[in-house]
């Protein structure tokens, strides 16, 4: 058996595909999934969802959303998805570089949580890169 697994962003289907295993990156910490795994409805933090398909495992970044898990079909809602193979090495180190930075000199708390917001970001798009296998 397999797992259905679709994520949706708001602008578009960023993954449709069946895996035989799912790993999402909660809000309370890593959550695996097989075939058979009971109904459930999860909030998702920004972080690398791990999926396997044939043995081989495919990183994707979400950025924060929400899972439900029923029948086999894993419907996953976003506020943002990348396939690491679309990120750019460069690009994500100078992002958290960035984010770094702006986080040294913030002044106020809604610049603070932003800059947090982004260096967790970037730290994402870095460990799914790492995970390309």
């Amino acid at each position: 058996m397999t797992l259905s697994i679709r994520v949706i962003a708001p602008d578009r289907t960023v993954w449709d595909a069946k895996a035989e295993e799912v790993i999402l990156p909660s809000s309370t910490g890593q959550l695996g999934i097989l075939t058979g795994h009971i109904p459930l409805l999860t909030a998702l933090d920004i972080g690398v969802m791990r999926v396997r398909i044939d043995k081989e495992w495919v990183p994707i970044v979400l950025l924060g959303g929400f899972a439900e898990v029923e029948n086999n079909t894993i419907t996953i809602l976003v506020n943002g998805a990348e396939e690491a193979n679309d990120i750019d090495p460069n690009e994500a180190q100078r992002s958290l570089e960035e984010a770094s930075n702006v986080l040294v000199e913030a002044t106020t708390p809604k610049a603070k949580i932003e800059a947090t917001q982004n260096i967790r970001k970037a730290k994402a798009r870095l460990q799914a890169l790492a995970n390309i296998q």
